[in-house]
């Protein structure tokens, strides 16, 4: 039994004494890195599978399998690590190879991970790092990803709309927006809500003043509840006046996970919707307006390791403004290759796009457009003030 041992301790030392000196001698090379691939998996309320495909190649005769050969992986976005995994005893044949590993992704880390996109001004590095540990020498690659977004900057718009009350005895439209604006409030953005800066400009083309006792807004992702509130700041709109009405609205990371669900599932794209509306009171009168002129849709689509199909991406809804992303991916190891995708709305002759969203037949050739008819409410005759 002593002798087996000595025999079996003096052949492993032998083979390291072989392979060490191979690899001083030049004879024997170190398994490299050729690439790395990554998909999504799988995903369900608490984890998301990540599909990795380590490309190795090894350019030795014989294949390496010793008990010290590890693997290690893992996928940060803006350092906030969303996958890791190890692997020990794995084989490495000869010549070019490839590795299957699969991760998971704890969902309670996508609220972190949003936090940082926002407060980085829309921007995420996708960092991955792959490393193989061999006895003939250590081999890493290095991938990093810039995902870029621009939601909050969609919601901005010069485009006259008009508001309509869609009430009995009451004439449209009520009020015009002449402006949106949108902006998030990064200083105040923390890891339980992002709050977004909203403001529109609106007209008053009645005879009669309103007030704005409170703006409303529901907040969306692929239909998931992210936020919902109202404003308790009032405004008094005078008759064929101009005033800016601010909302502040907020997203709810605490919801975010559940939205990550869907943006999976759905290959990486989300419906953003905000819903407006406000409580306008004229006279005694209280009622609702819904702000359906400026709901704001947003199609927010990502490729996070860059593999999704390219027929498959920049695909916008038409009543949806498109947006602008931007994704660029690096590869470092002994060779380094760069891709750039970017979408940044503009058509091949270098203008920017717009969208205009039709309301009915009615056009409004101005920006402050003025009404003949300054009732705000109709039952068939009008006195010189508006209201019967």
């Amino acid at each position: 039994m002593r002798r087996s041992l000595t025999v079996g301790l003096a052949g492993v030392l032998g083979i390291a004494l072989v392979l060490g000196g191979g690899v001083a001698l030049g004879v024997l090379g170190t398994p490299s890195l050729a690439g790395v691939d990554n998909q999504f998996g799988p995903v369900n309320e608490t984890t998301t599978v990540v599909h990795t495909d380590l490309h190795l190649r090894n350019p030795n005769p014989i294949g390496v399998r010793l008990g010290n050969v590890r693997v290690n992986y893992s996928v940060a976005m803006n350092d906030v690590t969303l996958a890791s995994g190890q692997r020990d005893g794995v084989r490495v044949p000869t010549g070019n190879s490839t590795l299957n590993l699969t991760t998971a992704i704890d969902n309670e880390q996508i609220p972190v991970w949003w936090y940082t996109h926002v407060d980085n001004g829309e921007t995420t590095a996708v960092d991955i790092d792959a490393r193989v540990e061999t006895p003939l020498g250590e081999a890493s690659l290095g991938q990093s990803r810039a995902i870029e977004t621009d939601i909050a900057g969609q919601f901005d718009s010069t485009e006259t709309r008009p508001v309509e009350a869609n009430r009995p005895f009451v004439r449209d439209p009520v009020l015009y927006i002449n402006r949106t604006r949108g902006a998030w409030d990064r200083p105040n953005v923390t890891r339980q809500q992002t709050p977004l800066d909203l403001s529109f400009t609106v007209y008053n083309p009645k005879s009669v003043p309103y007030t704005v006792s409170k703006v409303g807004y529901d907040v969306t992702m692929n239909g998931v509840p992210v936020g919902e509130g109202e404003t308790d700041r009032g405004y008094l709109l005078e008759p064929r006046t101009t005033e800016t009405i601010r909302a502040n609205a907020a997203i709810r990371n605490d919801r975010l996970d559940e939205w990550w669900v869907s943006h999976i599932d759905r290959d990486q794209v989300t419906d953003l919707r905000i819903d407006f509306y406000l409580l306008v009171e004229v006279g005694e009168e209280q009622f609702r307006i819904d702000l359906d002129a400026i709901d704001y849709e947003q199609r927010i689509e990502t490729d996070i390791f860059g593999t999704k199909a390219t027929n498959e991406s920049a695909t916008t809804d038409e009543a949806t403004p498109a947006s602008a992303s931007n994704d660029s991916a690096t590869t470092g190891a002994d060779s380094r290759t760069t891709e750039t995708d970017s979408d940044d709305g503009l058509d091949p002759t270098g203008s920017e796009v717009t969208e205009t969203t039709v309301t009915g037949t009615e056009t409004t050739p101005t920006a402050t457009p003025t009404e003949t008819d300054d009732g705000i409410l109709d039952g068939g005759s009008e006195t010189g003030d508006g209201v019967l």
